[in-house]
């Protein structure tokens, strides 16, 4: 298997001829479309397929580009174009789609985005090799010109609006060029039934407002909060949740004057929630996030390599004053959450990737908060470990140390799980890197479902730039010319570049005008999406077909037949030709496209149910 992942790779990055024995970059995928000729190739091809510059004109023919997805739903496919010489300023441009009874998807609801390539020099691992890997995706500014004998994909993105009738919409992609115009059919198929704003799987992911406001030269509050708004915007759409929705907002507290006549029963802090509660309910209420991560000052903190003692207002945790200070802010901070609402939605993430040694000072911690206020939610980047039990309330182990007899043990105490992955696990596990296959982010899902968890965590989304590795302030890293996640912290030495994986914490760009975070002016544009951002948002939409599913099964199996019961049930579980282990599963996303069209009709048909 490895052997065949290399040579699929060298492939994808034109470095050998054809595999035709390799599923994964041959030619065995992708349709040519009517509006190709001798000068100009066009096909298409799933989103879930990384497309390689060099990778040859599908045999197959198609009629169109097809597209399925429910209302309220963002759904894509790849078009790509391939001339025999070099084309001239190609512009490519959506249409409006026409549905039953003359409904209209309007052009609006049609993006048109360009598929860029990152030169990836060091591979993240033996699975990989370097070459050209495909990634951001940026918006159209203007006209391309191309190479010849080279793919250049665009990414059709649709999202059909949740009022249009369900069925199937018809519209053209416009193409044209110097001396060459086309046309491309688009198909959209419209499943009649909305998918919610908010997700049924918690999403987890880290964020730096200090990296945006640095790119793209960010000097007021007014630009700040116009851009962090565009950023919320993609987050949303991609149903993936920051840890701190409100960034430039913090809650305001203010403590007494502390003297050495202080009593522990004066240090009650007064709380000014104004300016949080209302970014909060923007975030919750808006974007329909999911979940923030609550910061509770006096913890201490820290990870394997490193941590902070507990200390508050100058006080150390022995002390009676601490304990006073400690509660009083915990308890108000739990009953203020619960007046908004929020108790569901908040989680307290204070120490990270504990090592034995650090278990006793977890649980120290844990114990202090369970005290202060039982009601918020602890999470801990761990799996089950029997001098933890008690401490957290939400198990988040890295994906590769998931173990589900013990988790099934926690359940039965009300303990969910989430996992994550970061800088691993590798190959040949689901993974975050440029350098994997498409399918990995979208599959870690179906494992996800598979496994009964709640929920998925990653460090960070815009990790753009590495202090270790860039350590120079004014030039930091460009991510669109160095794709590598390199190493920070954990006393790396300045200047030294060690990797943890092309791509890993960044699932955003900058825009491209402050790429190497020098714009002249400052740049108000929001985040270039990724493929991966996108694979991540059609899992946690998988995930959500079979969430809904379970739900509609459950309160309508009293009106099925037993045969029917179970030809249902047996839709939620997940096929092997998906994933059959955590390291055995498709890299081509036709499996997940078939059983999702079955999971999608059976929606339907249980709708209906009365």
């Amino acid at each position: 298997m490895l052997r065949k992942m290399v040579y699929a790779t060298l492939l994808f990055a034109g470095q050998i001829g054809l595999a035709q024995t390799n599923n994964y970059f041959s030619a065995s995928y992708g349709e040519l479309l009517t509006g190709s000729n001798e000068s100009v190739s066009l096909w298409w091809a799933s989103s879930g397929w990384k497309i390689g510059r060099g990778k040859p004109v599908p045999e197959s023919i198609g009629q169109a580009i097809l597209i399925e997805t429910a209302r309220n739903e963002a759904e894509a496919a790849q078009l790509v174009v391939r001339p025999a010489v070099p084309l001239k300023g190609l512009t490519v441009r959506a249409g409006e789609l026409t549905g039953p009874g003359g409904a209209l998807i309007a052009a609006a609801h049609v993006e048109v985005l360009e598929v860029r390539y990152v030169n990836v020099e060091r591979a993240t691992d033996k699975s990989s090799v370097p070459g050209l890997w495909p990634d951001p995706l940026p918006p159209l500014r203007g006209p391309l010109d191309l190479e010849a004998d080279r793919n250049q994909p665009f990414w059709i993105r649709v999202k059909a609006p949740r009022d249009v009738p369900a069925g199937t919409y018809k519209g053209t992609i416009k193409l044209q060029g110097r001396n060459y115009t086309a046309e491309v059919p688009l198909r959209v198929q419209v499943y009649d039934f909305v998918l919610p704003d908010r997700m049924t799987c918690t999403t987890a992911f880290g964020f730096s407002a200090r990296n945006v406001f640095r790119y793209q030269n960010l000097t007021n509050m007014e630009q700040r909060r116009q851009v962090i708004d565009k950023y919320w915007a993609s987050f949303s759409a991609h149903h993936i949740s920051p840890y701190d929705p409100a960034p430039l907002d913090d809650p305001k507290v203010t403590w007494p004057h502390i003297e050495d006549s202080t009593t522990p029963e004066q240090l009650k802090p007064v709380f000014d929630w104004t300016a949080w509660d209302a970014a909060m309910e923007r975030g919750i209420d808006h974007y329909n996030f999911n979940s923030f991560r609550l910061a509770i000052p006096g913890l201490g903190g820290g990870t394997f390599h490193a941590r902070r003692e507990p200390e508050l207002l100058g006080y150390s945790e022995d002390t009676p004053h601490y304990r006073a200070a400690f509660n009083a802010y915990c308890r108000q901070t739990q009953e203020h959450l619960r007046e908004k609402g929020w108790l569901d939605e908040a989680f307290v993430y204070w120490f990270d990737e504990p090592a034995p040694k650090d278990y006793e000072f977890v649980m120290n911690g844990f114990n202090k908060l369970k005290e202060a206020a039982p009601d918020i939610t602890r999470m801990l980047t761990e799996q089950v470990e029997p001098n933890l039990v008690g401490g957290p309330d939400i198990w988040c182990s890295v994906s590769n140390n998931y173990k589900h007899e013990p988790a099934e043990e926690r359940r039965k105490h009300g303990e969910k799980f989430w996992w994550y992955v970061c800088t691993g696990p590798k190959a040949p596990y689901c993974t975050l890197f440029i350098d994997h296959p498409g399918t990995e982010l979208r599959i870690w899902l179906w494992q996800t479902w598979q496994r009964k968890i709640d929920g998925i965590l990653v460090w960070q989304s815009n990790y753009w730039t590495s202090s270790a590795a860039y350590p120079d302030a004014d030039n930091p890293q460009n991510p669109y010319k160095d794709p590598m996640g390199w190493r920070s912290g954990y006393s790396t030495p300045k200047g030294e570049k060690r990797p943890w994986g092309n791509g890993d914490g960044r699932f955003i760009y900058p825009p491209e005008a402050a790429a190497d975070a020098h714009p002249s002016e400052p740049v108000l544009d929001g985040p270039v999406d990724s493929i991966r951002w996108e694979m991540l948002r059609d899992g946690v939409e998988d995930y959500e077909y079979l969430a809904m599913l379970k739900r509609l099964l459950a309160a309508k199996e009293d009106k099925l037949s037993s045969g029917r019961r179970r030809e249902y049930a047996a839709l939620l579980e997940v096929p092997e030709d998906i994933t059959r282990d955590m390291t055995t599963f498709t890299k081509d996303p036709a499996p997940i496209k078939v059983r999702r069209d079955q999971i999608a009709r059976a929606i339907v048909q249980l709708s209906t149910v009365d």
